[in-house]
């Protein structure tokens, strides 16, 4: 099997308590696809400038990560600079530089167009819907959105959710997007307008997805340390959609309940370093050492042994 992502490619430049990384490789497609390749085959559609360095694009080809789909516009690559508070909430964006990702217009190579898994990154609705023009047939897709979107194209955003599987939002989005307080009153909304699935991020409390009987939550990973929260979602995001596009099965509760201790994984890695430090020599024995543990303190564990 294989997944494929389309999204942004960026340099970012990010201050935390920890510290500071300038030009540091980020993007949603990046971060996916970073996390996403120790579970299954990834290809990725995107577009960077001629200043994109060359070896980050060679890094991501030696890590087995198809690029056919990535283009080179005319123009600075996509840039963005955020500075997080000692809460490490939202980040306070200081600067952003679309570059050639203002005139991104995905365009699926043809040997793209049949992947069986797709996930759409948080880009603008109206993309995502070309996208899913192009792609044939697939087993099932997967999409994430933003507030900015919510904001400014909710009927767009309502439109993509009727033609996917599962949907990604955090616990702010999933309110914004259905005027409800209560999470589970939101996600019920959200499922009426299409998706099967719907997923939503808490943070540092974890992670619920509707869709099953009753709805399931899982905790976040313990950790000592918090460096850099940048690219959390789309890394659990790809945790999640690698192991279930590495099953070739049809999606079902179980599997996706399985998917979301994968996805909380992968996540607590990327979130242990800047950018995409910890994800760049991530191996496979370390995501099934962490979900070892993982599993152990929590319900998921006696269907794992």
């Amino acid at each position: 099997m294989a997944v494929l992502v389309v999204g942004s490619i960026a340099l970012d430049t990010l201050t935390t308590p920890s510290g500071k990384a300038e030009e540091t490789l980020g993007g949603s497609a990046t971060y996916f696809a970073l996390g996403a390749r120790i579970f299954d085959a990834v290809r990725v559609v995107g577009v960077v400038g001629p200043d994109f360095p060359v070896t980050e694009k060679r890094f991501l080809e030696e890590k087995g990560i198809d690029l056919a789909g990535l283009t080179t516009g005319q123009g600075p690559t996509f840039r963005w600079e955020g500075v997080y508070g000692p809460d490490l909430g939202d980040a306070r964006t200081i600067r952003t530089e679309l570059g050639v990702f203002a005139g991104f217009s995905p365009r699926l190579p043809d040997s793209f167009r049949s992947t069986p898994c797709v996930f759409l990154a948080n880009i603008d609705p109206e993309l995502q819907l070309e996208v899913l023009e192009q792609v044939v047939e697939p087993r099932w897709v997967a999409v994430d959105t933003m507030n900015l979107w919510i904001d400014r194209r909710r009927e767009k955003v309502l439109e993509v959710l009727g033609r996917v599987d599962i949907v990604f939002v955090n616990a702010s989005e999933a309110r914004q997007l259905s005027g409800e307080d209560n999470l589970f009153k939101a996600g019920s909304f959200i499922r009426s307008h299409g998706p099967r699935f719907v997923v939503i991020k808490r943070g540092a409390s974890g992670v619920m997805v509707l869709g099953g009987p009753q709805p399931f939550l899982l905790p976040a990973v313990p950790l000592e340390e918090v460096v850099d929260p940048t690219g959390a979602g789309d890394s659990f995001a790809a945790g999640m959609l690698g192991y279930l596009s590495s099953t070739g099965r049809p999606l079902d509760f179980e599997m996706v309940k399985k998917g979301l201790a994968c996805g909380s994984v992968t996540a607590s890695f990327a979130v242990s370093g800047f950018g995409v430090s910890m994800l760049r020599d991530l191996t496979s024995e370390s995501v099934e050492s962490r979900m070892r543990f993982y599993l152990s303190t929590n319900q998921l564990g006696a269907e794992r042994a």
